[in-house]
């Protein structure tokens, strides 16, 4: 058997492992079974692929994450170690050649998803490998109280009946204590070594600000650090609008969202990875897996749906150990937001069988009938055909996934998807002489930003309905500007493909899930009202706030969050007679706001404030039309 540190040299090119490495590996290498609880960035994938290439045989991985399986698979390719993922879209016979080659190719890794382990030709081929560990990422997804529970990683127990000599280890980079219990129970751990890294993080500042103009703090806040960032927002639309707002600022920004092409999002993802870009605009389908060290904020633009999600997100800022910045700015209307995008779309028992009901009625499949048939599926016209609310019905056809009920392909990759590849000026010259598609065109125009620089996927039925026409004559137009070399054109009727996997059977079927409906639907309650908690607590540290929500219990004030800069004595404020001089002196000059005020004069905006209110009440300056202040000599 190789030593661990000679295969971290080998392969990884380090010296030394990060903490609680090593005591993992090693604990993993005496046969034990494992639970890993490591922050985001702790380095978890290594804690099971070096014992695994220590050790004959082939380690299997179950991940929930297509994406972060074929990075690894090929991170691992890379390196000269043999490595295969299988995931969906793969067919019998090719799934019947990769089992093989785990087999007899003396491959070190085989990733699979949770769900694959339903199916009898793999449980059958792994009963037949020389299996050296069973490896669980993404642990939480196993608990009924875990941030993206999936009841499908309960299968993976068999794993264990399979190979029940074979030792296991489950890693997560967030757990609450409850979280941890049930996954240690799901898992059938004998005497579990527990390892948990403090998700403290000293050089890190968590803050939160309350701002009505939250582009101008953006912007301040991106010229004063000027090295890399990442900002969080919650719509494919923002990371358009705002990537062009910091680009007219002189701020080079890049965009990252799931309606990207792979092609697009490995560009803009290089590009701002070599710092040819300063920020990364995105959607939180980015950053898993990106290891990029030197990143000094991480800013949300609204408000994240769990404490677990804003961890990790916020975790990705100061992994090379400098002081960074986890920065929230939320205004009056986050609250309400968050709660109408997370919480008033939460389909009840009786909304997933209404729309349950619908599906069957709308592929015309009897009672008792239907399963593992497959058909295509136009999610924009199913909706429109029933009249639902399509937030509502997305999280009930997910649900219905997640449970098992229906198989839902890769969730709407085939949609219609166009940018326009001509001028401004020569688009308009078209229009003009083809009236007759120019609401349509300007209806795509005003939906979707950016759409001249990329290919952006559409939602055919809001652009039908913000034209007031039908989806066909939307689709006819469209043909129509592809011919006529307006726009490049990837057109699709049918945004996925659904295939019953049970028998029709209605309100019975929904009953067989409806604790998991209610349970799910309380979990994302307590979750969304913590980010609420966090976000409005202003006189407990922040970081004592994540830390104790994570269990940890002795832990003291980091100093540098928002709440901790506030109790500061603060020494070097100046004198507010000295303030309104220097105010007085600068409005002599010319007409200023107060924004230019705080950017001329040394001292916080707090204190400008003050100094403007005093000077405004004894009519030594007024206000302008324009709303910026001037000294008041009548």
């Amino acid at each position: 058997m190789q030593h661990p540190i000679n295969i971290l040299e080998r392969y990884w090119n380090f010296t030394s492992f990060r903490p609680l490495q090593e005591d993992i590996i090693e604990a993993v290498l005496e046969g034990e079974d494992v639970f890993a609880l490591l922050p985001t960035g702790g380095g978890k994938s290594l804690c099971f692929q070096i014992p695994a290439l220590a050790k004959d045989g082939i380690c299997i991985v179950v991940s929930p994450l297509i994406a972060l399986m074929k990075d690894q698979v090929a991170a691992l390719k890379i390196k000269g170690i043999k490595a295969l993922s299988i995931t969906s879209g793969i067919s019998s016979s090719e799934l019947d050649t990769l089992l093989d080659n785990c087999i007899y190719g003396k491959y070190k890794f085989l990733y699979l998803s949770p769900e694959r382990l339903q199916q009898e030709l793999v449980q059958d081929r792994i009963k037949q490998m020389n299996v050296n560990l069973i490896a669980v990422d993404e642990a939480h997804c196993i608990s009924q109280w875990g941030n993206d529970f999936r009841p499908a990683y309960k299968n993976i127990q068999i794993l264990r009946q399979i190979q029940p000599s074979v030792n296991c280890i489950a890693l997560t980079a967030s757990a609450i204590p409850e979280v941890v219990t049930d996954i240690v129970e799901e898992l059938d751990f004998i005497q579990p070594k527990i390892f948990k890294q403090s998700f403290e993080r000293s050089n890190l500042a968590y803050m939160t600000f309350d701002e009505d103009d939250k582009h101008f703090r953006l912007e301040s806040i991106l010229k004063k650090y000027s090295q890399s960032s990442i900002i969080y927002v919650r719509s494919r639309r923002l990371t358009l609008e705002i990537a062009d707002f910091l680009n007219k600022k002189g701020i080079s920004a890049t965009t990252y969202h799931g309606g990207l092409s792979n092609k697009f999002k490995e560009a803009n993802q290089t590009e701002w990875i070599n710092n040819q870009k300063q920020v990364m605009v995105a959607t939180n389908a980015f950053g898993m897996g990106i290891d990029k060290p030197e990143v000094k904020t991480v800013i949300h633009l609204n408000l994240p749906e769990s404490i677990e999600s804003y961890f990790q997100e916020a975790g990705r800022a100061g992994r090379n150990g400098d002081k960074a910045f986890a920065i929230i700015l939320k205004n009056k209307s986050d609250v309400l937001l968050v709660k109408n995008q997370f919480l008033n779309v939460l389909p009840t028992v009786n909304d997933v069988k209404h729309i349950y009901r619908k599906l069957s009625n709308y592929f015309q499949i009897s009672y008792g009938e239907g399963q593992n048939i497959l058909f295509d599926f136009n999610f924009n016209l199913f909706c429109k055909t029933y009249q639902l609310n399509s937030l509502l019905t997305y999280n009930t056809i997910q649900l219905l996934d997640r449970t098992s009920i229906i198989s839902l392909s890769k969730q709407f990759n085939k949609r219609t998807s166009l940018q326009f590849i001509v001028s401004n000026n020569r688009l308009f010259s078209y229009l003009e002489t083809h009236s007759d598609i120019n609401i349509i065109v300007k209806s795509i125009l005003r939906t979707y930003g950016g759409i001249f620089e990329h290919d952006i996927k559409i939602n055919s039925v809001l652009v039908s309905e913000k034209a007031n026409v039908t989806e066909a004559r939307v689709f006819s137009a469209l043909k129509q500007l592809e011919k006529d070399g307006i726009i490049s054109l990837n057109l699709s009727t049918t945004d996925s493909e659904i295939t019953f996997l049970q028998p029709r059977e209605d309100d019975k079927a929904i009953n067989r899930i409806s604790h998991y409906i209610e349970q799910q639907n309380e979990l994302k309650y307590k979750q969304v009202h913590a980010v609420i908690r966090y976000i409005e607590n202003n006189s407990i540290c922040k970081s004592v706030q994540l830390l104790s929500y994570f269990g940890e219990t002795d832990v003291t004030d980091c100093g540098i969050c928002s709440v901790c800069i506030t109790k500061k004595p603060k020494p070097n404020s100046k004198d507010l007679d000295i303030i309104k001089k220097e105010i007085l002196i600068a409005l002599d000059k010319t007409d200023l706001s107060s924004r230019e005020l705080v950017s001329f004069i040394e001292c916080s905006e707090k204190e400008i404030h003050s100094a403007i209110k005093l000077l405004l009440e004894h009519e030594l300056i007024k206000i302008t039309d324009r709303n910026t202040y001037k000294l008041n000599k009548s």
